[in-house]
Order: structure tokens, then sequence, then C-alpha cells
């Protein structure tokens, strides 16, 4: 069984995977080691392409009324200011790994435990007006108008629930998850990197929990 995603834009590609059973509270000695590297590497100024990459996640986003700016900027670029500040986030093994990712390639990637989704189908679109969900446990919101936006189905009915800037709390991993997924948001076409960033999420977490087959749409 692997993730079930349905893609409702053309021009975005996704990447997603499933793990069950995850020993969340677990390290992995690989990730301490490249991580490690990463983060020094990061002190340093984007190259080229590494910026190329940046600006074409920004142009992935701005759609509509939506502006990749500000506080609305994409998540990948809130872990290259911590590692530039040395408050880089450490939470769990799920979101530490995919925190490693999102700072390497430079792209956005949302995680959230599949228990609390109660959804084994998930839908990818733009948000609408008058979507919006709480993102921390300050209550504060997030508008999704012309935001991609990952929605679980639920009785039949689309549940907003992660996006490329915040995730909602509601369905975020805790210390008590178990069965995770994450998606990766991607600007590019078929290009072995996108495969490339799964492989390296399952290297990972197959240490500490059943890997499902991914998926690419």
């Amino acid at each position: 069984m692997s993730l079930s995603i349905e893609k409702k834009l053309e021009d975005i590609f996704l990447g997603g995977v499933a793990v069950k059973n995850v020993k969340i509270d677990q390290s992995v000695d690989e990730l301490e080691k490249q991580l490690a590297i990463l983060l020094q590497k990061r002190k340093e100024p984007l190259s080229e392409e590494e910026e190329h990459v940046r600006q074409s996640v920004r142009k992935m986003l701005r759609r509509g009324v939506y502006r990749p700016t500000g506080r609305s900027k994409p998540a990948s670029e809130y872990l290259i200011r911590a590692a530039l500040n040395d408050k880089f986030p450490r939470i769990n093994i799920a979101v530490d790994t995919i925190n490693y990712l999102s700072l390497k390639y430079l792209v956005p990637i949302s995680l959230w435990d599949t228990d609390l989704a109660a959804s084994e189908q998930y839908i990818f679109r733009l948000g609408t007006e008058d979507e919006r969900y709480i993102f921390n446990s300050a209550d504060q919101e997030i508008k999704l108008h012309d935001l991609i936006t990952g929605f679980c189905m639920r009785d039949g009915k689309e549940q907003a629930m992660v996006n490329p800037v915040k995730d909602s709390l509601a369905t975020k991993t805790t210390p008590e998850s178990q069965n995770v997924a994450m998606v990766i948001y991607y600007p590019f076409a078929d290009d072995g990197i996108l495969a490339q960033m799964l492989e390296e999420f399952r290297g990972i977490m197959q240490n500490v929990g059943e890997v499902l087959p991914g998926v690419i749409c």
C-alpha cells in the first residue's frame, strides 16, 4: 500500500512517502552526521544554481492573490535563516529528516500524523478565499486563498491540513506519533532530484519504521 495523492495542479510536482510504526524518539547517526555537515555549508552564500531553486520555489507559490514573501514565504527559507542563526530546530526523527532534506535541496516539505488526519486519501489544490487553519499553539491562522494546500479526505469532505509554508497544528506529529507521511513540493519537471529526495528520506526512516512505497505525481 502506498500513499494516495490526487493533484489538481498541473504545474507543480509532488513526491510523497508514508511510514508506519515509527519510533519517533529515536535518532539516526547518519542523519546527525550529514546534518552537521550541511549546517556548516549553509553558513555560506547560496550558489547560483541553489538561488535558482529558491526563486523557482517562490515562483511555484506565486498564484492568484498569494505572494510568497515576508511571513508567507516557503518553509524552506525559514530553515535557511535558522541555519545561519544557529537556531536550526530539532523536534523528532521524522521532522528532523524532512527539515534536513528541505535545507539540503531548498524546497518545502510537509509532514503529518496520518492517524490524526484519519484518512488514507489526500488531495492537493489551491485553497479558496474562505479556507484557513490554525498552525500553532497560539491559535494563529494561515489563510489558504490561492496557496497550494493538501487536504485529507474525511467522511467525503476535504479537510485542509498542510501547505508549503505552515502545516496545520491539528495533524502535526507529537511524541506519540506512530504513523506519518510526508510530501515534497517541487517546482521542476522530472529531473531525478525528486526521486532522489524520496530515496534519501526512505534511507533514513527505514532505520526507525516501516517505509511504504513512495509516489510521484
